[in-house]
């Protein structure tokens, strides 16, 4: 009995010391601070019309978070679930399309998108794949990196020159609602203090640009009883701002909901209020966490 005993406080005592040695790689929390249950987020984050995932491009617990709440949403939602991502322009969407329908392999499709990001394979072909095996649409919201360069070094009016072909790649409500003091784009002038570049005003509707467009394709696909997740770098939905401002100015009444990525050192300096506005949901990620290449 006594080295019974003796066994399982040695037992309990390498479960205790293994416990305490494990650093957590994430926290997930609600914009109460609390630590959040997963099976509760997707039940609500689910119940809406449009989910956005703000990630940090290269942090692996962001694009695994991606993938597991895909499959989450998908035993919810089912054939109603499409996919949206900044990270594949809007004129590859033909190819992605034909892809997803198998018309060919992804050793045919990838070369025929333009400006694939390097960590394709690593972080955004699951996600990819994951559409393919479920017959998921998959949206190719962002504008084509071409016509965002040609606002930053010509303005907004740069649009009035292009064909109505490329036009259709461009949010058509870029003219209508773009407002530098809107805080997102305001922000990208205050954080050069003294330091305004003169062409400010074209760097802000540049920005808008691919934020525009983004809402622009996101609402496009979209229908009643349809639930949208799309990913995008974090700046583009946080505060409610960036794709999400867009898509309530142009189409108000849609519930939409945030989940973000954060570090834990930028936690921990945020105010309750940034905690408690910047998403629905926040994975906050350890300081230490590898990443992956872009």
């Amino acid at each position: 009995m006594r080295n019974f005993l003796f066994t399982c406080t040695l037992i309990l005592c390498f479960i205790t010391d293994s416990s305490a040695q494990q650093p957590p790689a994430y926290q997930l929390l609600n914009n109460k601070g609390e630590v959040a249950d997963y099976e509760v987020m997707i039940k609500d984050l689910a119940a809406g019309d449009m989910v956005f995932f703000g990630e940090y491009h290269t942090n692996p617990i962001s694009h695994w978070m991606q993938l597991e709440m895909c499959k989450s949403f998908y035993a919810i939602k089912g054939k109603e679930l499409y996919l949206g991502a900044e990270m594949f322009e809007n004129g590859n969407q033909l190819v992605i399309d034909e892809y997803l329908q198998g018309y060919y392999e992804e050793d045919k499709m990838i070369p025929e998108i333009t400006q694939l990001w390097n960590n394709y394979k690593t972080d955004y072909k699951p996600l990819l794949d994951f559409a393919k095996e479920n017959e998921l649409r998959f949206i190719a919201t962002n504008i084509p990196r071409r016509y965002a360069s040609m606002i930053y070094k010509g303005g907004i009016g740069i649009l009035d020159q292009l064909s109505d072909e490329a036009k259709a790649m461009i949010s058509p409500d870029l003219k209508k609602y773009f407002d530098p003091t809107v805080k997102a784009y305001a922000e990208m002038a205050e954080k050069m203090g003294g330091h305004v570049p003169p062409n400010m005003l074209n760097i802000q509707t540049s920005q808008a640009s691919k934020d525009a467009t983004m809402a622009h394709f996101s609402l496009k696909n979209f229908q009643k009883g349809n639930l949208l997740f799309h990913f995008e770098g974090s700046y583009h939905s946080n505060y409610d701002q960036g794709i999400i401002w867009w898509i309530n100015k142009v189409q108000p009444g849609l519930t939409i909901k945030s989940i973000t990525t954060v570090n834990s050192s930028e936690w921990e300096t945020m105010t309750e209020e940034e905690k408690s506005t910047i998403a629905d949901y926040i994975i906050v990620v350890a300081d230490s966490m590898t990443q992956t290449n872009r």
